[in-house]
């Protein structure tokens, strides 16, 4: 699950609520040919004077709060903030700032917190917003082949000390991320090797007391091309069971009434025709009973070849819509299992001059803003903010990186779906993103 992911297509979407329309796209990646010229007319001007009313809406549509007082609201929507007219200087003025009570859960769905050993901010935010949480998964383990024999690596990345404030401060279960770097060829066609890499898995939740793991193998098993075999894809999809099957076999040292979990990392659909070696519904219906959850990436649309939006809204939801089916009739209860990928890092491209850029995180955000003082433009058709700025070299760049209100748009299509959401990765967010989860 690294920073960069390969380019995903659109595909066509139902309707939707009113509300979701006003934040949402009519076309999933505009920006690309209109985004460097922003027209004034009358509708523009409209949207402008309206976005403030329809941010609050947004709110109240998302966590329709018991009563109706102003102290109800996060600091961002106190002070304003969650809203398409924004400017740099509020951002760097206010990304620091949050409400008093950093433990109150707005967002009540499940979220899935990825942090990773090189940002170290990460663990830090895990620890202050620890109630914001429901699952916290450190980038630790991969599960690699030694000539004939599979290890686990990745210990040492382990932090116990981090792991205890996390529990004494919050219920964030922990699931470690586990990739299978393993060669796939040998670990799913024999059944020795499957069973140790089982065992390899639960004997190392067992001694780290851990709650479960998110695990990561699709991708790589795509680009091996055993997915391509239909005896290959049943061994694979039957490994995922097996495992889940055992983990749910152990009940937690911690608690007994809960078994060690399962969430599985799956990517978007390549196209708007599901490819062979895609993760579809067929696959989601098949391992419902034997996982817990599904991290859906849908993050890097976009990329140095097609500078653009880093995932348009009407992508995530037409991407949903694709993987539970046209015709599945346990719509719910699979959506429910679901994570929603959302974006904490944005991307800085080269908008002229030829192709070039990439990832950029919170910090180095906040440093083009204070350099360039640049005009933030809400882009309706992807529902994210973006920038234009023109370098020491006279390069033109368009940055988009995340706001509080593509983030509340995305909340919003979670909670439609009754989904969760999984965030990579939190330790490249600006600290005011957390208001509103």
């Amino acid at each position: 699950m690294a920073k960069k992911r390969e380019r995903r297509a659109a595909v066509r979407t139902d309707q939707r609520p009113e509300s979701s329309q006003k934040v949402g796209a009519d076309k999933s990646s505009g920006s690309r040919t209109k985004s460097s010229r922003i027209p004034i007319n009358t509708t523009t001007v409209l949207f402008l004077i309206i976005f403030p009313a329809i941010s609050m809406i947004i709110y109240r549509i998302l966590y329709a709060p018991k009563t109706n007082t102003s102290s109800d609201l996060p600091y961002v929507y106190h002070r304003g903030l969650v809203d398409a007219d924004i400017n740099y200087r509020q951002v760097l003025d206010e990304h620091m700032k949050t409400s008093e009570n950093s433990s109150q859960r707005n967002f009540k769905n499940p979220v899935l917190a990825y942090i990773t050993p090189w940002n170290s901010q990460g663990y830090d935010m895990a620890k202050k917003f620890s109630n914001k949480f429901t699952h916290l998964s450190p980038v630790w383990y991969e599960l690699k082949s030694e000539r004939t024999k599979l290890v686990l690596e990745g210990r040492h990345n382990a932090d116990r000390g981090w792991i205890t404030e996390i529990s004494r401060t919050g219920n964030s279960q922990i699931l470690p991320r586990v990739v299978l770097e393993a060669n796939p060829v040998d670990l799913l066609k024999k059944k020795k090797q499957r069973n140790k890499a089982v065992n390899l898995i639960i004997a190392e939740c067992k001694e780290m007391e851990y709650d479960g793991i998110v695990l990561e193998s699709w991708s790589r098993w795509a680009a091996y091309g055993v997915l391509h075999d239909p005896d290959m894809r049943n061994t694979a999809l039957q490994f995922i069971r097996q495992l889940g099957q055992a983990m749910h076999s152990l009940s937690l040292e911690q608690n007994r009434s809960q078994s060690l979990q399962l969430v599985y990392v799956i990517g978007p659909p390549r196209s708007e025709k599901l490819e062979e070696y895609d993760f579809g519904p067929e696959d989601l219906r098949s391992l419902s009973d034997d996982v817990d959850g599904f991290s859906l990436m849908t993050y890097d649309f976009s990329g140095p070849q097609n500078p653009g939006p880093n995932a348009p809204l009407k992508w995530i939801r037409s991407t949903f819509q694709l993987l539970l089916g046209a015709n599945n009739g346990d719509h719910h209860k699979l959506a429910k299992k679901i994570f929603i990928g959302i974006n904490f890092y944005g991307n800085d491209f080269v908008a002229s001059g030829g192709l070039g850029g990439g990832p950029i995180i919170g910090r180095e955000y906040l440093s083009l803003l204070e350099k360039h003082k640049p005009q933030l433009h809400w882009e309706r058709n992807s529902a994210e903010h973006f920038f234009l700025y023109i370098d020491d070299q006279n390069i033109k760049h368009v940055v988009f990186y995340p706001s509080l209100m593509s983030i509340a748009a995305r909340l919003q299509e979670a909670l439609f779906w009754k989904a969760g959401i999984s965030i990579w990765e939190i330790g490249q967010g600006l600290e005011y993103f957390f208001d509103i989860l």
